[in-house]
């Protein structure tokens, strides 16, 4: 149906879709920050399975429907694009979400958010080796490369659930974290509701959330069906316009969510909704496969596996400013996020100059 309509129409909804995902991204921040304090979750384990889930919905709309059509190329190009560009989204956030004589992962220093990084790491790594095991190795529309990221992650989840609880060594980030002047000093007694009862009550924010979880997930369809429309249009391959536009508008949730999770100076959340996010979105594959029945990494081309590279590469560096926590910022951003910011534009030269190569010997 969208392949009927004129380009001016499916920007129209392009546009539309994307604001509605950026309004509910910022109810699902609020109603999150709301959950995590009356089931007393935590921002990292709450970043890690609420947000990243919830903001990651258009990804999982674009994946079961390339799934369902064989379109495969965008769902695979979204999935691993989305963790390069969700991770540039801390760039943003450090530049403009809060004061910039100080750097984000200095005020969100925190080991839980380290373990969440890793974690990042470890199924991204997955997903390489994925790629180089023969198709045939499938049962009951299950891979190994499948089910040992989607394993992976619910072990990372469990180890964040235990770090919540104390880590061997002192984690003295949070009392000695850096503050906004007049910025209130946040309280550890989860079980005083004061500002959360004024904001509503808990039945009040589960609604909030599911119904901004609906729209999102709605949204993500019609991002996904018009903007594979408008690449078609424009002669865009699937690899490149999936990872690059696409997985811009269905980043708009962490971008807003992140942005509004800043303003609370809930700074912890913020970025573990981005490296959950990152971490949840190669257990998508397993659903690609569920839902298509076919080995869908083996068949990955070498765009793929390149943005996988950089995924692991961004999320590495800023693995690194969580670690030392310096306060040091260069052009109003922390010198973790400028290189982050340097490198994903060297990383895009390359994609582009990757699918713009000829291919040889059938691949690419």
């Amino acid at each position: 149906m969208f392949a009927t309509f004129s380009e001016s129409v499916l920007v129209a909804i392009f546009a539309v879709s994307s604001a509605v995902v950026w309004l509910a991204g910022t109810r699902l921040s609020k109603a999150t920050d709301i959950l995590c304090k009356r089931f007393r979750i935590g921002e990292a384990l709450g970043g890690a399975i609420l947000l990243a889930v919830a903001t990651n919905l258009p990804e999982i709309a674009i994946t079961s429907s390339g799934a369902l059509s064989g379109n495969l190329g965008v769902a695979v190009g979204n999935i691993l694009g989305g963790v390069a560009i969700q991770t540039v989204v801390l760039v943003l956030l450090d530049r403009f979400g809060i004061d910039t004589t100080i750097s984000l992962t200095h005020r969100a220093g925190s080991l839980k958010l380290v373990i969440e990084g890793l974690l990042v790491v470890c199924v991204l790594v997955l997903t390489i080796m994925a790629t180089q095991l023969p198709p045939s190795v499938i049962v009951f529309r299950l891979t190994p490369g499948g089910v040992m990221i989607t394993l992976f992650w619910l072990l990372g989840l469990w180890l964040i659930g235990r770090a919540k609880s104390g880590l061997p060594w002192q984690d003295a980030a949070h009392a000695s974290r850096s503050r906004d002047p007049g910025e209130k000093e946040p309280s550890n007694d989860r079980g005083n509701n004061t500002e959360v009862t004024s904001d509503g009550s808990t039945a009040k924010a589960a609604v909030i959330f599911l119904l901004a979880a609906v729209a999102t997930l709605v949204c993500g369809v019609l991002l996904e069906e018009s903007g594979s429309a408008i690449a078609n249009h424009l002669g865009m391959s699937g690899v490149v316009f999936g990872a690059t536009a696409l997985a811009a508008a269905t980043a708009l949730p962490e971008v807003s969510t992140g942005f509004a999770l800043t303003k609370l100076h809930d700074y912890e959340l913020a970025v573990s909704d981005i490296l959950g996010g990152n971490a949840f979105l190669p257990v998508l594959f397993l659903l690609a496969e569920l839902i298509s029945g076919r080995a869908v990494l083996p068949h990955a081309q070498g765009t793929d596996i390149y943005l996988a590279a950089l995924g692991v590469l961004l999320t590495s560096i800023y693995l690194g400013g969580l670690i030392f926590r310096s306060k040091r910022t260069v052009a109003g951003v922390g010198v973790d996020s400028l290189l982050v910011l340097i490198l994903y534009g060297l990383g895009m030269a390359g994609l582009f100059a990757i699918a713009a190569a000829p291919t040889i010997g059938g691949t690419q």
